[in-house]
């Protein structure tokens, strides 16, 4: 933890310690001196005040002055050189004053960032080659992680000598807990203790990140302010992230020296370009290590994280291909039962075998399926209605009483859970029972800070020694390999029910058709039958007629020709019924290419057009398109569409017919225009319906001939629509689309 001093706190809590921009610190360690120049022109910008100390040069004396003047014309041509290369970052031998330093130079946006620490020999120059070669073997050899982390304690202690080496793994919530220990006798254990997030905040784990390998060289040093504060090439603080020498935060120095720790090394261990864990080494007294063992130190971490990948890959997809045998044979299942819930729960392999749990449950159909240790239908009732609030198709908690209290009822039955939401109808849940712990922490959690007001700030917990706390309501944690497994699942499951609705939907269709077709029979069978017996009475009605209207009062003969008119309406409508249902049981049209005007012409002739219609005048287009289609109910088509348009604007004055083809939504469409009776907007889709009629009584009719005209344009793949308004007569627009 690495967070300088607060005031005004509104919460004492070391979370408040997250808002602290511990990359612009602003100090340094007193083991190097830091320099800041303009990269374009070298001039010297910010510096540690402790220049003086290792070069015999004021600050004042450097500030604004060439880097040449501390480093002479020879290394710095040098220097240039070597930033020429473009390297991220470069380090450099030099001699300043008889003294030799090392140089570590990285940019930090426009800064040129440069650390120098004293440079001493090594007696033998192959020492950590032969040690990182030897400690790659043993990495190798490990055969497991725990085995993998208790081996890299014992090696980087010997390799780099500190009082005590942990490995300390962080949870998913970012707690840690010291997993492995190598140390002296003398020193504390903390082997198997956990510690709470804040002990490492987000921008601590953050810059672990950036600059993977961090010293301390002694908790007892006196910080070494960077002056000016503010850089001349950006007005604001310099960002030293990357700086081996950045100071430590006061909370954090404090909290070493609570533990009884007088300098310290840290590596980041990067798993999959995440923060696994840190190796996390411990000594009583100062202890300085230079560049080139940092670095090995780095090489090391990675070679350990590199190995811990393997590990922990090696164990994910044993993981993965017992889950994905396990989703194939489901999968397999699906495919040969119809039924969902059936082929999860029943057969050779079940849901829960899925993944690691104690039980599990489906929801379809308003129906329950439950296998293994769940809660009570009521309780998953509930806890359902709770998770389809939630956003994401897939919930996952191993704490659920803690965001759903309802739960510390059966959290002994299902504390962990995971929810897959595969439809508005559909869920699967997995649980996992209540795990109880005993964690034991180094020092209590709950006291992480207190305010020093000696200080003016937060101070850390003073003591670390073991505390105990029992977990209860929480499971253990799900996978990784979970969700993924699951998410395919997910889309298996989908496809499977789509498939049942489909074949539904097919059977559903087929029953539709067969349904349909005997309606279709039945109604032509009927409207058949009904022939005879309106024929018989318009027989009957014919001998009453010419023996006895004599005989009849005037009421009596008006009531004979009302009769003739209710026969005479009562056969037209069994004859257009008649043709409806022939045009409907018609579907194997016999298609030819046919003249259109020579077509009209023979409809306007069975219409008796000049006799019936004398003053209507009729407007062909000399040119029509020719017709592709079946010519019996083309005639049909024709025979509707012009009786309609002669009949209903007859009573006009001067009633007038257009005939022809115009382009309509850039389709070549026939047209019928009649300057006749019109009709209302309501009814232009109603009138094409069976039976539905939009004229009054003054017009006789049965309402099936525009029906009988919709039903053969559909025969043909077409299709009419009408535009008109009342007493400004119609206009029809049809096409064929074969």
């Amino acid at each position: 933890m690495t967070y300088t001093s607060l005031k005004n706190l509104d919460k004492l809590d070391l979370e408040n310690c997250s808002r602290e921009p511990i990359h612009i610190i602003g100090k340094t360690q007193a083991h190097g001196v830091l320099i800041a120049c303009d990269p374009q022109n070298f001039k010297i910008t910010q510096l540690g005040e402790n220049v003086t100390d290792f070069f015999g040069v004021s600050p004042e004396e450097l500030l604004g002055n060439d880097l040449s003047y501390l480093l002479g014309e020879n290394q710095i041509k040098e220097f240039g050189e070597l930033l020429g290369s473009k390297e991220t970052s470069v380090s450099q031998d030099l001699r300043i004053n008889d003294t030799n330093f090392l140089m570590l130079a990285h940019s930090s946006g426009p800064n040129l960032i440069l650390d120098f620490e004293p440079y001493y020999e090594v007696n033998n120059p192959f020492y950590f080659q032969k040690q990182l070669t030897r400690i790659l073997n043993k990495f190798q050899a490990a055969n497991s992680v725990n085995e993998l982390c208790e081996a890299a304690t014992v090696l980087i202690k010997k390799m780099f000598g500190y009082n005590r080496v942990m490995i300390y793994k962080f949870d998913e919530e970012w707690n840690g807990e010291v997993i492995a220990e190598n140390k002296e006798e003398e020193m504390d254990s903390f082997l198997g203790l956990h510690y709470p997030a804040t002990d490492i905040p987000a921008q601590a784990r953050a810059l672990f990140l950036k600059h993977r390998v961090r010293i301390i060289t002694d908790v007892n040093y006196t910080e070494v302010p960077i002056i000016p504060e503010l850089s001349p090439l950006t007005g604001e603080p310099l960002d030293i992230s990357r700086s081996g020498l950045r100071a430590v935060s006061p909370i954090h120095i404090e909290y070493l020296k609570n533990m009884g720790v007088g300098a310290t090394l840290t590596a980041a261990i990067i798993v999959k370009g995440e923060l696994w864990g840190l190796i996390a080494c411990h000594h009583k007294t100062a202890k300085y290590l230079d560049y080139y063992q940092r670095e090995s130190c780095r090489f090391l971490a990675q070679m350990f994280s590199t190995e811990l990948s393997l590990q922990v890959n090696t164990a994910l997809i044993s993981q993965v291909k017992h889950s994905e045998s396990i989703r194939q044979q489901l999968v397999m299942q699906l495919n040969k039962e119809s039924d969902v819930i059936t082929s999860l729960s029943e057969g050779n392999v079940n849901f829960t075998q899925l993944i690691s749990c104690g039980g599990g449950a489906i929801f379809m159909k308003d129906r329950w399926r439950v296998i293994g240790i769940t809660p009570e239908e009521e309780q998953l009732e509930s806890l359902l209605n709770f998770i389809k609030e939630q956003p994401k198709s897939l919930f996952l908690t191993r704490n659920l009483s803690s965001i759903f209290p309802e739960a510390k009822a059966y959290k002994e039955t299902a504390s962990g859970v995971i929810c897959l939401k595969i439809s508005e109808n559909t869920y699967i849940f997995w649980f996992k029972p209540e795990e109880i712990q005993e964690v034991n922490w180094g020092g209590n959690p709950q006291n992480k800070a207190f305010y020093n007001e000696k200080e003016q700030r937060l101070s850390p917990r003073q003591s670390f020694e073991k505390w105990s706390e029992k977990l209860t309501g929480v499971s253990e944690a799900w996978k990784e390999t979970d969700k993924d497994v699951l998410r395919a699942l997910r889309e298996n499951v989908s496809y499977a029910i789509m498939a049942q609705q489909q074949k539904e939907i097919e059977d559903l269709n087929t029953q539709l058709v067969e349904t349909y077709k005997e309606l279709e029979l039945f109604s032509y069978g009927l409207t058949h039958d009904l022939k005879e017996p309106v024929g018989g009475m318009k027989g009957i009605l014919t001998i009453f007629d010419e023996d006895h209207r004599e005989e009849l009062s005037e009421e009596g003969k008006n009531l004979l020709e009302m009769s003739w008119e209710l026969n005479e309406k009562m056969n037209d409508l069994i004859d257009n019924t008649l043709k409806y249902s022939r045009v409907n049981n018609i579907y194997d049209l016999e298609v030819s290419s046919l003249d259109t005007l020579k077509l009209i012409e023979e409809v306007l002739k069975f219409v008796n057009a000049n006799e019936n219609y004398p003053k209507t005048t009729l407007n062909i287009q000399s040119q029509l398109p020719r017709m592709k289609g079946d010519r019996r109910l083309l005639f049909q088509l024709w025979a509707n569409l012009l009786n309609n348009a002669f009949k209903y604007s007859a009573e006009k004055e001067n009633p007038q017919i257009e005939v022809g083809t115009t382009i309509k939504n850039d389709r070549e469409v026939f047209f019928i225009k009649d300057n006749g009776i019109g009709i209302h907007p309501d009814f232009w889709a109603r009138i094409f319906e069976i039976f539905k009629r939009a004229a009054g009584g003054n017009f006789k009719g049965s309402g099936i001939g525009l029906a009988l005209v919709k039903k053969v344009l559909e025969k043909h793949n077409g299709d009419i629509w009408v535009e008109s308004e009342p007493d400004q007569g119609s206009e029809f627009y049809f096409y064929l689309g074969n």
